[in-house]
């Protein structure tokens, strides 16, 4: 087999294609929620703390000489980096959450109605312990 002929068979598996749709709808969301935190969540939070930005938190570790740039350790970054992991596992962990619940209520509502075939099974299994119990 060729080597092109076995990289199309393994880039079109159905596992390849959903991991890329995936991985494309994952960034897609991840900015939607870097949005949320960034635009909605952090001001009321900046402005609880005093109406300072996060982003603005920083240490000067060695500040700038002539041509050289300030070296800045900039942990605001890191706090804001911090809230976006959090809120975005908190809203992937209720989106599975509810997913989970709706496939169960599916599973629910097909065992609670038995097929014509099992229905016909257990009368036919209730009969025979009857027949069983009165000899």
């Amino acid at each position: 087999m060729s080597f092109f002929k076995e990289f199309r068979e393994f880039a079109m598996r159905g596992n390849v294609v959903d991991l890329a749709v995936g991985v494309i709808i994952g960034a897609a969301f991840g900015k939607i929620v870097s949005s949320l935190v960034a635009n909605i969540i952090m001001p009321p939070l900046g402005l609880l703390i005093g109406g300072v930005d996060f982003k603005q938190f920083n240490w000067i570790l060695k500040p700038a000489e002539g041509s050289a740039p300030a070296v800045i350790m900039e942990y605001g970054v890191f706090i804001q980096a911090i809230f976006d992991f959090v809120i975005v596992a908190l809203a992937i962990f209720i989106a599975i959450k509810l997913m989970n619940k709706l496939y169960q209520k599916k599973d629910v509502e097909v065992a609670a109605a038995p097929s014509a075939e099992e229905t016909l099974l257990t009368e036919i299994r209730d009969l025979l312990k009857q027949q069983n119990n009165k000899s």
